[in-house]
């Protein structure tokens, strides 16, 4: 069938393009180590999806796959920062930090990230474009190609989601 794209076979694609993606990671992040990682991640992303995938233009799409893994990664940092800037208002406020404390804190943040994770794409997106960036909700319609009623869907999916693992304990 011409113009037909087959099925992707991960190892060759790896073989191919590995050193160029870690070259390109590493321009973005300025640390091989992260770069190497971003590239393990992405790799093991289309392993997750290989079955479904049809790639025409390899780099495009690694690049499109590691670019939303590095922003993923951005966004995660962001969080942990936040939370230890939380834990350094608590101890200002003479509650004490222990290391108890922070690693639940990093198990609830990786528990709701895993969440998050499971959603789909777009309400993620969203999501993380509410909570994390602070977008209004038009905002995000328009950036994203939705209506407003499926942005507020999204939110409200994520948001139950979050809640249902603040509460599992």
């Amino acid at each position: 069938m011409p113009g037909a794209i087959a099925a992707i076979d991960v190892g060759s694609l790896y073989d191919q393009h590995v050193d160029w993606l870690r070259a390109w990671l590493r321009r973005r992040t300025r640390c091989p180590h992260r770069a190497a990682d971003l590239a393990q991640d992405t790799y093991c992303r289309l392993i997750e999806k290989s079955a479904e995938l049809r790639i025409e233009t390899p780099r495009t799409f690694l690049a499109t796959v590691a670019r939303r893994l590095l922003v993923d990664d951005i966004r995660r940092r962001d969080v942990e920062r936040a939370i230890l800037d939380a834990q350094v208002l608590h101890a200002a406020n003479g509650e004490e930090i222990t290391p108890e404390r922070i690693v639940e804190a990093a198990q609830f943040l990786d528990t709701v990230l895993r969440v998050l994770d499971s959603l789909p794409e777009q309400a993620r997106e969203t999501f993380l474009l509410r909570r994390i960036e602070g977008l209004a909700q038009s905002d995000i319609a328009e950036r994203l190609g939705i209506s407003i009623s499926t942005v507020k869907r999204h939110i409200a999916a994520a948001y139950a989601a979050c809640v249902t693992v603040a509460y599992a304990d």
